[in-house]
């Protein structure tokens, strides 16, 4: 017998089971299933991430989707408890600090002003301001910054964990298995093949499969302009352990530095070349040849550190506008989409899934988030955080 269900999660990330999670909250009547390839989750974007959130948007939606992640995370061990068992997240409220040079100062004081306005705890920080908070930067190549003392990192796999157990105590059913087909009929979803022959019926199918998303969108004729786009980050030990706990700081062209602990940091940045597909090969190359010049330029104390370790994961990366691609499929009822965060999405969940399970439901969103409808790539109308934005 066919098995069937009101709304099936096609991957088993963050996304999905946070998609879950509310779907049951709100309706736990419904039977909602999460279909996860590899509940191991070794090549996960989620556990892959570097599981940041932050205010520093441009867009007013992404900035109370974070709004929103951040009072989420404040009750989220209580509220995810199951058993007797709550999700340590580790939260660590040490800050973003977004550096700009003068071709980027307006857009990112335009931004702040904007966070501001919805009552975010940003600021504008002069360059010696900058110097002044954290000594181990050197100020002369900056126009200043933006400062957000409320963002943070956690551990992403407890977060995932979190909804994903949730999910489940609450009637959600996961289920092992690859998708590989989004079935149809008369324009409207009606379920997915797995890669064993099964069929399994559902009125919902929500695509979350993140980096792995264009082949499957393909199965029903739908184009998306999502690719897997392979992002190393390193861990390094210095020599200098600061005095204060340092943000995740973000440089001008992007790369960025996060300290762990003590000495030891986490190092990144998007290159033009990145390779694009499914490629999880790691090489300490690229830090040695195309990061740690420019990040001793800003941080000269780095000039002696050891590579210790890192990993290369998937950002699904939205070519069209690079901001997320959320809601139903224009054309194809109950095709729900949530892809393309182009490595904002970890993040985002909390939001992002919330506002899915309100769209499944019938019901007017908390936050309206149809600036990021799948229509405006049909109407080629990208939503653009600003010319700047490189994270």
């Amino acid at each position: 017998m066919t098995k069937k269900y009101d709304a099936i999660m096609v991957g088993g990330g963050v996304m999905g089971c946070a998609t879950a999670y509310y779907l049951m909250k709100k309706a736990p009547q419904l039977k909602v299933a999460i279909i996860e390839k590899d509940p191991t989750y070794e090549f996960c974007s989620t556990v892959l991430s570097d599981a940041n959130i932050r205010l520093q948007f441009n867009i007013k939606e992404n900035i109370q989707i974070s709004q929103y992640g951040l009072e989420v995370l404040k009750t989220f061990a209580d509220d995810m408890e199951v058993d007797g068992v709550k999700p340590d997240i580790a939260f660590r409220e040490q800050g973003n600090l977004f550096m700009t040079d003068e071709a980027g100062k307006a857009s990112t004081q335009k931004g702040i002003a904007t966070q501001q306005s919805l009552g975010c705890p940003t600021e504008w920080l002069e360059p010696a301001q900058v110097k002044e908070k954290f000594s181990l930067f050197e100020v002369d190549q900056i126009a200043g910054a933006g400062w957000s003392p409320a963002d943070g990192t956690m551990d992403a796999n407890a977060v995932l964990t979190g909804y994903k157990n949730k999910a489940i105590a609450l009637g959600a059913e996961y289920i092992k298995g690859e998708v590989r087909e989004i079935l149809k009929v008369d324009g409207q979803v009606s379920g997915v093949r797995l890669a064993s022959g099964d069929e399994i019926q559902a009125d919902f199918v929500v695509n979350s499969s993140g980096a792995w998303t264009k082949g499957l969108t393909k199965t029903v004729g739908v184009e998306l302009p999502v690719v897997p786009i392979k992002r190393h980050v390193f861990v390094v030990e210095t020599n200098v352990e600061p005095d204060v706990e340092y943000p995740l700081t973000v440089l001008p062209s992007g790369l960025y530095l996060i300290q762990e602990h003590g000495s030891t940091f986490l190092v990144g940045k998007s290159l033009d070349d990145d390779p694009i597909g499914i490629d999880f090969a790691f090489d300490r190359n690229i830090f040695i040849e195309e990061l740690w010049e420019e990040l001793v330029g800003y941080a000269p104390a780095f000039d002696q550190l050891k590579i210790t370790g890192g990993w290369a994961g998937l950002y699904a990366v939205n070519t069209f506008d690079r901001n997320a691609i959320l809601g139903e499929w224009p054309g194809l009822k109950g095709f729900m989409l949530a892809n393309g965060f182009s490595g904002h999405g970890f993040q985002q969940c909390h939001g992002v899934g919330r506002y899915l399970a309100e769209l499944i439901l019938g019901e007017t969103p908390t936050l309206d988030l149809s600036i990021f409808s799948p229509q405006r790539i049909l109407d080629n109308k990208p939503v653009f955080e600003n010319e700047h934005k490189l994270v």
